[in-house]
């Protein structure tokens, strides 16, 4: 496997493929998708009626599916679709595809490593997940929020286990719903259950949860926090010693809860999307102090900047001393770094991504129809028709950008003082 070290970082660019020639190759070719090394490029492609494939640079899987979507690139560079073959449908890799056929599949998420692949399936209207081409044993009426863990060793899922009719209202009242991890459930039922969370192995498992038709709470491995909240938002484990967070609503207002207990000394109009730095010492999330006034809150204290539009895509650097997010104001997009905003404007800002080091900060931007990057407020020089996530190199010195301009995909790999002078 290939990991970001060991890619070719040697500066210049290279033409992979050229999609113009695809489109008189095939009927039409769906939007692309490139490998985390910028080496390859795929789209789905039509044949004819009823029959897709898919285009690599310059070849074509030797299998034609009825269908074909969400194609992706795994971590570890391999290539996956949810396709679909005499109407059945199942995930292939590289073009081949599961032997387990199933009635539909949805929801792909893959482990750190690329090793494992889990989906959400139906057959025969019962649900379940499916990991590496084995579904779970029992499955069921009713399925959301498709879970994987961390590490991608464990799935779970909000599960229904007790079936009622429509006006059976008692029985949804007395709990219906409640999570299953590896098919396995919780003997707790909940009257609903939401988003959940894992920790990093996998072998704790916690989920929003409403007890009754008023009483909202957390609940983990099936025990449910003792606080109960007028509404909750999806909890958070601590990346190191397993404790969760949540966001939860007590009197009109919105708190940071641990563990059941609030944590944070001041209250918000709303507060949501807590994240965790990578080594657990800072915790973040999305505030508003004030209805329409929107802002980030680093361990409470919220950042000065506020914003009128909405807030969202907030990371941590690596070394958890900086945190960045994008924001909207009037209409226009911007980044903000460590509570500062940038200068430039765009029509878009996608997530901020970090150097390894945490002292620079390249953001792939729109403006005017046109593609770029921007590192530390500094505009790159080109524009492009699409252009893709900017890479960092393991020493940070220089960026891996994945551009596509009048048809041409090109892997380029410029230095990063290149775009600072």
């Amino acid at each position: 496997m290939l990991t970001k070290s060991n890619w070719d970082w040697e500066p210049g660019s290279r033409e992979i493929a050229d999609m113009g020639q695809w489109q008189n190759q095939f009927n039409w070719v769906e939007e692309p998708c490139v490998s985390p090394d910028g080496e390859k490029l795929a789209a789905i492609v039509n044949l004819a009626e009823g029959e897709f494939n898919v285009c690599v640079n310059t070849n074509t899987w030797e299998s034609v599916f009825d269908k074909i979507w969400n194609l992706r690139f795994m971590p570890d560079g391999r290539l996956t679709a949810l396709v679909s073959e005499m109407g059945e449908w199942t995930v292939a890799v590289d073009g081949s595809a599961w032997e387990n056929k199933f009635g539909y599949v949805w929801n792909p998420a893959f482990s750190p490593d690329g090793k494992n692949i889990a989906v959400a399936v139906q057959q025969d209207m019962a649900y379940c997940m499916a990991v590496n081409d084995a579904s779970w044993e029992q499955t069921f009426s009713n399925m959301t929020n498709p879970t994987l863990s961390p590490d991608g060793t464990t799935t779970a899922a909000a599960v229904q286990v007790v079936n009622f009719g429509e006006g059976e209202i008692h029985k949804f009242q007395e709990g219906a719903f409640t999570v299953a991890v590896d098919g396995e459930t919780w003997d707790t039922r909940f009257v609903n259950v939401w988003k959940l969370a894992m920790n990093s192995d996998g072998r704790q498992v916690a989920a929003e949860v409403r007890l009754n038709l008023y009483d909202y709470t957390i609940a983990v491995n099936g025990k449910p926090w003792e606080r109960t909240f007028g509404c909750v938002w999806e909890p958070v484990f601590h990346p190191q010693n397993g404790t969760v967070i949540a966001p939860v609503r007590s009197g009109g207002k919105w708190f940071m809860a641990q563990d059941g207990q609030t944590i944070w000394d001041r209250e918000f109009v709303q507060l949501w999307c807590p994240i965790y730095s990578p080594n657990g010492s800072r915790l973040a999330a999305i505030v508003a102090p004030k209805y329409g006034n929107w802002t980030v809150a680093v361990d409470g204290k919220p950042w000065s900047a506020r914003f009128g539009d909405l807030v969202t895509d907030v990371v941590f650097s690596a070394d958890s001393n900086h945190i960045a997010a994008v924001a909207k104001d009037s209409g226009k997009w911007m980044v903000v770094v460590d509570g500062i905003v940038w200068k430039n404007t765009f029509d878009m800002a996608w997530q901020p991504v970090f150097s390894p080091g945490g002292g620079e900060v390249a953001v792939k931007i729109e403006r005017n129809g046109k593609y770029s990057m921007a590192v530390n407020d500094r505009l790159w020089d080109q524009q492009c028709d699409a252009i893709w996530d900017p890479v960092f190199s393991s020493d940070g010195d220089k960026i891996l950008l994945r551009t596509l301009q009048e048809g041409i995909y090109t892997r380029r790999v410029i230095s990063v003082e290149e775009i600072l002078r």
